[in-house]
Parts: structure tokens; sequence; C-alpha cells
């Protein structure tokens, strides 16, 4: 079931995973850490598979629609992507989720590229309302990920978005499988889930 409304290409023909429909705020405070435009994608071999619509693993760096985190472990006003540690056994200081990035850091070809310029990545925060193609499609405890409306949502240890399943045991049992484990911080709110009509989570952010 796609959401009201008309475009040309059905919303698919954009360059960001990730479609404001209704924003909270833009936020460019913060530098993009070195890794922000080389980590590789997926970040770990825990979830290792991404099949959705905004993913491509040749594309390296943050990518749109991933999620935001402070890097205090790079600087007291770095952002970038995850660590790469995972869970909350490897857990480290100072990296906590901030939103969700709008573009790719590293641009894409035969258009302007910002972030490679100013060495900022605008992000989400505060709220909002967004769809995005980007989101995980497997996980460490029980392979593939159903999504279902009013399912909470966290970031992956990829950086991605994903559902709290309940039959992962929430994110204690699953803790490889979203980061922080247990201390993870709530993302957003599923609103429609993707289907063959439309390649997009509809959410409302939460943080």
């Amino acid at each position: 079931m796609p959401l009201a409304g008309q475009a040309s290409g059905g919303w698919t023909e954009s360059s960001s995973a990730l479609r404001l429909l209704h924003v909270g705020i833009r936020n460019t405070v913060g530098i993009l850490t070195t890794d922000a435009f080389t980590n590789t994608n997926p970040v770990t071999t825990v979830i290792a598979t991404n099949t959705s619509a905004g993913f491509d693993a040749s594309v390296l760096g943050v990518l749109s629609g991933s999620v935001a985190f402070t890097r205090g472990d790079q600087g007291p006003n770095e952002i970038g992507g995850p660590d790469g540690q995972g869970g909350a056994a490897g857990a480290t200081a100072g990296i906590v989720e901030l939103g969700l990035f709008i573009n790719t850091a590293v641009g894409n070809d035969f258009e302007n590229q910002p972030a490679v310029a100013s060495d900022k990545g605008p992000y989400v925060s505060g709220q909002g309302t967004y769809a995005s193609q980007l989101y995980e499609t497997s996980c460490a405890a029980t392979g593939a990920v159903t999504y279902q409306t009013g399912q909470e949502l966290y970031a992956s240890v990829n950086g991605y978005l994903i559902c709290d399943d309940a039959d992962t045991s929430a994110i204690v049992a699953a803790a490889n499988d979203f980061y922080r484990g247990a201390n993870a911080v709530i993302m957003g709110i599923l609103k429609m889930p993707a289907d063959a009509v439309q390649p997009e989570i509809v959410f409302d952010q939460r943080i």
C-alpha cells in the first residue's frame, strides 16, 4: 500500500534513501569522522545481508538513511557511523545515536559533493516523520526480519534501522543485532512497513 500523493517514478528515483515527509531538525553541528567516508557497508559481519532498495555495498562511508552517531572516540565534535564494535559487550564510550543522515557522505556521480568539501554531514534529529529505503532485512538472531506497524526501531550494529522483533526476545537477547544491545536508543516507531508497491519503511522519529 503506497502513501497518498504522486511523484515521478513513485518516489524511487531520488539519489537519497531517506525521504523527509515532516522534517524535525536538519542538523549540521559536528564534523564528519574520517571513517564516515571510508567504512565498508555493512560495517560488521554480524549482519552481513541487507537487500533493501536503498543499500549498495559498493558505496563506502555513511549512507543516506543510516544512523548518525556521536564519535567521542575520534574527537569532541565528531559524528559518523558506528565504530564497528557492535553490541553491549563491545560498546565504546562516547558513541551514541543522534539521528539519520540525509545524504550519502561521499556523494553521487555527476552531483555536487558538499560533505567531501566541508566535512559536514547533515542529519535529521528532533522528531519528524520519514520514509527510508535503507533498513536491515536480516538479523543474527533469527535471520529474516519482519516489520510490523507499531514496532520500535533501533540502530543495528551496521548503523542501519532495524526493528525490535518480538521473535528475537527483544534487544537484550539480540545484542549482536542492535547497537549497544540493552542500552540501545529508540530511533522511531514504525508506521508502515515496506511492500512490493512501496519499498520504504515509514516511521515517526523518536530521537
